[in-house]
């Protein structure tokens, strides 16, 4: 630990330099600032050609970006450039783990990180894809800019919590790594969940684009009754649902067989829906 008196008109920045949760200065790893001048961790995933579109992967409650390696590789594969980053709270961002003043701040640097993204590749769709409370965040971000997104990616959204899990977000699944936040539910983050799930099913009848939505039977996180009530509620002319049955809720590290299936679910919708834009170069 250092000692020593502070200046306390020098800016923190200046003497040593902000670092992650893990210690890591920010100077030396892709970053962004969000509105609250807190630090975010991002990941970049780029095709080698000129990409056909961008895709912002939104993370769920307790994990962290990194997570998606598997599913970006594979978007990057069908020349899509894959962008990222931990949620405040979360992984290597700043913040109180798994706290958030409001649920809106995740949707605020969604929309932000897009922002960024889209001034160097103006003329690219830009899709989205969520998981469990990211699928909540990629909804709302949706919802809050109609005609901007050009399809959405939903696994296991979290539409409606299911009653066994209201009160724990279980995370032991994930043991072996160290950027799972292992805390348990704190009350304040429980309540701004609870607040995303009224505004999720406030913002579904604004719901216009193209979208994909994964779904397991036996998910015991967030309630399958939620896809149905998606698709029923949303407007999109063009939305797709597969359960998947008797399967959990993190269906992308699931069996084989339900991981493999998500995968070219995944893989055959996006392909469809770039392939339609024209977006690549002639041939």
């Amino acid at each position: 630990m250092e000692t020593g008196p502070e200046d306390p008109f020098r800016m923190p920045e200046e003497g040593s330099p902000r670092r992650t949760p893990q210690s890591v200065p920010y100077q030396d790893i892709p970053h962004l600032v969000n509105a609250d001048g807190q630090y975010l961790f991002c990941r970049y995933w780029k095709p080698s050609a000129t990409p056909r579109a961008l895709v912002f992967v939104s993370h769920g409650a307790g994990e962290h970006c990194g997570r998606y390696e598997e599913l970006a590789r594979m978007l990057v594969g069908l020349g899509l450039l894959v962008f990222a980053h931990d949620h405040v709270g979360h992984g290597q961002s700043e913040g109180e783990r798994m706290v958030v003043s409001d649920f809106q701040v995740f949707v605020r640097d969604v929309l932000h990180h897009v922002d960024v993204m889209q001034k160097d590749h103006p003329q690219l769709p830009v899709f989205l894809l969520g998981h469990s409370m990211g699928g909540a965040i990629a909804i709302l971000t949706a919802a809050e800019r109609p005609g901007h997104f050009s399809g959405m990616v939903l696994i296991s959204p979290l539409v409606l919590a299911s009653p066994e899990s209201a009160t724990t977000f279980k995370v032991d699944l994930y043991n072996a790594d160290p950027l799972i936040c292992r805390a348990g539910l704190k009350v304040c983050f429980g309540i701004q969940l609870l607040n995303a799930v009224s505004r999720v099913e406030r913002a579904l009848p604004k719901l216009t684009l193209p979208f994909l939505l994964l779904q397991g039977s036996a998910d015991r996180l967030c309630d399958s009754r939620g896809a149905y009530l998606l698709m029923e509620s949303a407007k999109s002319q063009d939305k797709t649902l597969k359960i998947y049955e008797g399967a959990y809720h993190i269906l992308h590290k699931e069996l084989p067989e339900v991981t493999d299936s998500v995968f070219r679910e995944i893989n055959t919708w996006v392909s469809q829906r770039t392939a339609a834009m024209g977006t690549g170069s002639p041939p």
